[in-house]
Order: C-alpha cells, then structure tokens, then sequence
C-alpha cells in the first residue's frame, strides 16, 4: 500500500460510479484527491467525507467539464489549493441512448461536449501545469469498449470514446520527452448507477452470465487499474490502452470463431 503517498490528483466526474471508484482507490493508496462534478451533485460531499475518513485531503470542485473555461478554472484552483497535479484522471461523461435516425442534436452536442472535448479540455490543462512544473505526471483518461464495440443507440458515445483513445495515443509521443505518461483505461460492463438507469436488474444479472469472469465489472476493478497507471510501477508504460472487461471483448471474438465452419 502507498504506492500514491502524497501526491496529488484529480478526478473529473467523481461523485458516482467508475469516478468514485478510482477517487477512493487513489486515496487508499495514500494520493490527496481534488474531486469533481457538476454543480448540486449530493454525492460529491459524502465523497469528500469518504475520502477524509480515509486520512487524505479532499477538495471538491463543481464544474462541467463541457465548458472549457471552468475546466480551465478547475485546474488553476486545484493548483492553487495543493500547490501542484501530480495526476489527472478524465473520467466524466454523458450519454444518451436512442438510433442514430432519431437522435436529437441537442443530444449530440452534449454528448460530445462532455465525452470528448471535456476529456481534451481536461488532458490540456493538466498537462501544461505538468509541463511547465518539470517532474512529470501521470493522465489517465477512461475510455470503453464502445470505442472498439459499435453498440447500437449509442453513436455518439461510441464516436466520442473512439476519438479520445486516438487522442491518448497523440499525446503520448508529444510529452513523453517531459516523462508525463498518459494511458487509457477501456472499460467493459460496469455495474454503476448510471448503467442502472438504461438496465433492469435481469437484464444485468444475464449480461454477468455472459461474461467470461462471470459478473459485471465494479468501479473498484477500474479504480485498482487506474492506481497501477497512476504509480511508479508504470513509469515505462504511455500510450497504452488496457481494457478491463473480464474477457468481454475476447469472449465475443471465441463466439465468432466457434460458429465458423
């Protein structure tokens, strides 16, 4: 344990789910936490609580990542509070689910603004305090399968998480001379909240059945990943994108093989 002791990180949509998840795995591990969500989010303060309990400094910051300038703002004042950002973990997203034939553009833009221009503002920002302070960094970006997997009523999305893990690979070559590493993290079937709201409770205990681990994933399984990217141990790795699906995606490609021939 301690493998993050003192340093400190963000992580951008952070009261619920996979954002939760990896904000506690990072203050297990001994990181003081700037936490962020959008303004009137409950769950943000019982986090900052969560994290205190754990012995590690918390600072909340509502902002929406979908707008450039209080990202920008989020940095500075994250910057201001700790005196540095030693990591930064985009995490915050927004989806809609509905076919592409009928989905509305209002939808779209909001999809994009928050899934892959907020991911942009936020790998920027962070990685030009990196820059300039000297001694590296670590940016974390969570992706999904989605970005491999075209799920259906899920266009933009998929378009999106498509988008920043190509991102992630440019930004790679660009600071790897300055030693900050930058990764994605792809998801696969997460059990959150937010995948509760598009899921009834047979509809998930099925999908689990058709995993090759057996379950669905939890925030904790993303968390313990981002840990391991966020640490030392991961000084050589950069450009990388490390799915966490419990066999999803290999367990689709066995299927196909089976039925051929």
């Amino acid at each position: 344990m301690g493998l993050l002791n003192d340093k400190v990180a963000i992580v951008t949509g952070a009261a619920r789910g996979i954002g939760r998840g990896i904000a506690l795995c990072l203050a297990e591990e001994g990181a003081n936490l700037v936490v962020n969500d959008l303004p009137l989010v409950p769950e943000l303060d019982s986090l900052v609580e969560e994290i205190s309990r754990l012995g590690r400094s918390a600072l909340a910051l509502e902002a929406d990542v979908g707008d450039r300038e209080q990202v920008q703002a989020m940095i500075q004042s994250s910057v201001a509070h700790f005196g540095r950002l030693d990591i930064a973990v985009a995490n915050a997203a927004y989806s809609v689910r509905r076919p592409t034939v009928e989905a509305r553009w209002e939808d779209v833009q909001r999809i994009l603004a928050v899934s892959q221009l907020g991911v942009f503002h936020t790998c920027q920002f962070a990685a030009q305090h990196m820059v300039a302070r000297k001694q590296g960094g670590k940016i974390i970006v969570i992706g999904s399968i989605q970005s491999e997997l075209p799920v259906s009523k899920s266009a933009a999305y998929n378009m999106a998480k498509a988008a920043i893990n190509h991102l992630v690979a440019t930004m790679a070559g660009e600071l790897a001379p300055y030693h900050i590493n930058i990764n994605v993290i792809n998801p696969g079937w997460i059990d959150t909240p937010g995948e509760r709201e598009f899921a009834t409770e047979e509809e998930l205990r099925q999908g689990a059945r058709r995993i090759p681990w057996g379950r669905l994933g939890t925030p904790r399984d993303i968390g313990r990943c981002a840990v391991f990217l966020a640490s030392n141990d991961a000084d050589y790795i950069t450009g990388t994108r490390i799915r966490v699906d419990g066999g999803y995606m290999s367990g689709l490609a066995l299927a196909d093989r089976g039925q051929i021939g």
